[in-house]
């Protein structure tokens, strides 16, 4: 099961890709199997030296007792945070939740590095793609 983050790429413009574990407890895990989770709204958030995934949305599983949208750890060695953190703070990067999937049974989170897209480069994205279906449908039409 993979639970993506499908705005993600409209409203950055990602130039790096990690991936990363997530601390999560047993309810959760069945949940996210069950593809009950969602990353619309989520962000990661470096912390005093660690790093978190804050307000993705995991439905609780049969009665648990969690909280749906609580801070999530997530497992990277030093240097990754380390070089995240130079990335983030010496440019206008951000850390984007692109998708959780599982991997050798192991939760998974796949982090982007980006910036922030502005209302023209989104217009631009959204024109482009207008006119390419427009094309295809024409093509569809002749033969």
């Amino acid at each position: 099961m993979r639970i993506a983050n499908r705005r993600a790429f409209h409203h950055y413009d990602v130039s790096d890709k990690l991936e990363a574990g997530l601390v999560l407890t047993g309810a959760e895990i069945k949940s996210i199997r069950a593809g009950r989770a969602s990353l619309e709204g989520a962000f990661v958030k470096l912390k005093e030296g660690q790093v978190y995934l804050v307000n993705a949305y995991i439905h609780p599983w049969m009665g648990a007792r969690i909280e749906d949208r609580r801070e999530r750890k997530l497992l990277l060695h030093h240097r990754q945070i380390q070089s995240l953190i130079g990335v983030t703070s010496a440019k206008s990067f951000q850390l984007v939740p692109l998708a959780i999937y599982f991997k050798n049974n192991l939760a998974k989170l796949e982090i982007g590095v980006g910036r922030s897209k502005k209302v023209y480069e989104k217009r631009q994205v959204i024109k482009k793609r207008m006119v390419a279906r427009e094309i295809e449908r024409e093509l569809r039409g002749k033969s």
